[in-house]
């Protein structure tokens, strides 16, 4: 959990003639928990103006396979997603299986009518923040594994359909998911240090206005 601006405030004055000034702030640090709310954790994204100069998607190196066993990123997060799981064959080709896209609510059972969906598209995050990432922060980023709602498994249509778009652009087809997801592009957001614009925000707080102001633990990347 972030410490209270209240007791940093005080360990600094009392620790200003033995410290730097700049060792009493506290920073973010990757590994740290933040239990908050949706709507609190809206209130601290930080608000900037967003930038696409230079932004390649060769620039976010993706579905790579970290662990070496011969399944991608993108085979790993449908493998974990499907609700009937897929037999695996040689080189992670996947057969059968079957899958809800929550998007839209299709049932789809061939992997090949879905993508796997960067919740914050890597476009947007390049535009938030990653612009000034290390390769290998964009790498980390584009393969997020370690955090759940960073990746989904959804209809290719619907996937299409949104783009590199944020949230004051397009929601999921299916209302009924439309908090959630809410909470997913803020929880990702958050993990990654990255800001929104002035819309972003406003589409962020005024659908967050008809939603449960439920628990938001998030753990950060960087």
């Amino acid at each position: 959990m972030r410490l209270h601006l209240a007791a940093v405030t005080a360990a600094a004055a009392l620790l200003s003639i033995a410290a730097p000034a700049h060792a009493a702030s506290h920073h973010r640090a990757a590994g740290d928990t933040v239990t908050t709310t949706l709507r609190a954790a809206i209130d601290n994204l930080p608000i900037a103006d967003e930038n696409r100069e230079g932004y390649e998607r060769t620039k976010f190196r993706h579905w790579i396979d970290a662990d070496k066993n011969g399944c991608d990123t993108r085979k790993k997060v449908l493998i974990a997603e499907a609700v009937e799981a897929p037999a695996v064959g040689p080189n992670c080709t996947l057969l059968g299986g079957t899958w809800i896209s929550p998007y839209d609510n299709l049932v789809l059972t061939d992997a090949k009518q879905l993508d796997v969906d960067h919740v914050v598209p890597l476009a947007e995050a390049w535009d938030s923040g990653a612009s000034t990432w290390t390769a290998k922060d964009r790498e980390r980023y584009a393969n997020d594994l370690d955090e759940p709602r960073v990746l989904i498994a959804v209809s290719a249509k619907s996937n299409r359909s949104k783009a590199d778009k944020d949230v004051a652009e397009w929601l999921p087809p299916a209302t009924d998911y439309r908090c959630t997801y809410l909470a997913d592009w803020t929880a990702v957001k958050t993990r990654w240090g990255l800001s929104v614009d002035q819309r972003e925000a406003g589409a962020l707080h005024q659908i967050a206005a008809g939603c449960d102001d439920t628990e938001l633990q998030v753990v950060l990347a960087r």
